[in-house]
């Protein structure tokens, strides 16, 4: 049996006012807890673009790749990636990686599902915790 966990933060931020492509993708991830301020050259959210712009392709890429498109070091992407992983983002082919949808209206409906599994699952064992408790 294989136990796949999957971290999901939800953070409510305030949507951008103006319509900026990239200020909504990272207002996205920002909502997301993907991008932390501590990401002084938005490393994450580039190796994020990076993949996106891979699944509009439908090519999946290497650690290195994405390192030699975006200038940095193979080790802060691999960091990044096995982030994005984590969060049920980003999928692993052979040596390669892409996003785990084709498109962000996807990825977030994926989200939903992942959540809605959850939700279902916490709400059945506190009711099994209730009924053992007589409550």
């Amino acid at each position: 049996m294989i136990i796949q966990s999957r971290k999901v933060t939800v953070i409510k931020i305030s949507r951008p006012l103006k319509k900026d492509i990239n200020e909504e993708l990272q207002w996205l991830g920002n909502s997301l807890g993907l991008f932390s301020l501590r990401d002084k050259d938005k490393s994450c959210f580039r190796v994020f673009i990076e993949l996106l712009k891979a699944a509009k392709a439908r090519e999946p890429l290497s650690s290195d790749e994405i390192a030699e498109r975006l200038g940095l070091t193979r080790g802060t992407v691999i960091h990044h990636i096995n982030k994005l992983m984590e969060f049920g983002l980003v999928s692993r082919i052979k040596n390669k990686y892409m996003l785990r949808v084709e498109n962000m209206e996807d990825l977030i409906d994926e989200l939903k599902r992942d959540f809605e599994r959850t939700y279902h699952n916490l709400k059945q064992v506190a009711i099994d915790i209730d009924r053992s408790l007589g409550l």
